[in-house]
C-alpha cells in the first residue's frame, strides 16, 4: 500500500501525464509508464476525478473505456467560446514595424526586395507580420521563379486607423536625407567598434 505521499506523487504524475498527451490514455499505459500496478492507477484515477467534480473546478478527468482524459466541464464551455473570440494582441518589435512600412510604402514587393532595402533576411519578420494578418500575398512577380509579392491587408488598416493607402503618412524629402544621414552615423558607428 502506497503512503499518502506517494500517492500525491502518484497524482501528480498522473495529472501531468493526461494533461500533456491531451486525448484518452489506458490505464495500462500510464501503469507502465510509471512502474505501477493498473488496480493502484485505476484506483487513483478515480479518486481524482471525485476531486475534479467539485464545483470551484474547470476540468475534469473522463474515464473512456479504460482509458482516462483530462478535459474541460461542459459548464466552462461558454467562457471558453468567449476567450476564442477575443482578439490576440500581437506586439509589433521594431524589427516588424521596419519591414511592416517597407511594405505599406513599397508594394507589392517581394521579399527579396525588402531584403535589398533593409539589408538584412527578411524571413522571420515577413512570416510573423503575415501571421497577424497585416500582409498578405498579393500575386507572383513575372520573372524566373515567380517569387511571392506582399501587400497590406484590411487588418493593417484597421489596426492604424486608416480608411485607405492613401492616408500613410508622405514621408518629406528632407527627411529622407536625415534617415540617410541616421543610418551613415549608424553603420560608421558599428565599425569603429
Amino acid at each position: 500500500m502506497e503512503t499518502p505521499n506517494e500517492i500525491q506523487v502518484l497524482e501528480a504524475q498522473i495529472e501531468a501525464i493526461l494533461f500533456t498527451m491531451g486525448e484518452a490514455v489506458e490505464a495500462e499505459r500510464i501503469a507502465m509508464a510509471l512502474d505501477h500496478d493498473v488496480d493502484t492507477v485505476r484506483r487513483v484515477a478515480r479518486n481524482m476525478m471525485d476531486r475534479y467534480r467539485a464545483a470551484d473546478r474547470g476540468i475534469q478527468i473522463i474515464e473512456l473505456n479504460d482509458s482516462y482524459q483530462m478535459s474541460t466541464k461542459q459548464t466552462m464551455y461558454e467562457s471558453i467560446i468567449k476567450i476564442a473570440h477575443v482578439p490576440k494582441k500581437h506586439v509589433l518589435t521594431e524589427v516588424l514595424l521596419e519591414t511592416l512600412s517597407i511594405v505599406a510604402y513599397k508594394q507589392p514587393i517581394t521579399r527579396q526586395e525588402i531584403e535589398a532595402i533593409r539589408g538584412v533576411s527578411c524571413d522571420h519578420a515577413v512570416n510573423k507580420l503575415v501571421e497577424y494578418g497585416l500582409i498578405a500575398e498579393v500575386g507572383r512577380l513575372d520573372a524566373p521563379g515567380r517569387p511571392i509579392l506582399f501587400g497590406t491587408t484590411e487588418d493593417f488598416l484597421r489596426s492604424f486607423g486608416l480608411a485607405s493607402l492613401e492616408e500613410l503618412p508622405v514621408v518629406k524629402p528632407e527627411k529622407v536625407e536625415d534617415f540617410k544621414i541616421e543610418a551613415e552615423e549608424e553603420i560608421q558607428l558599428k565599425l569603429d567598434i
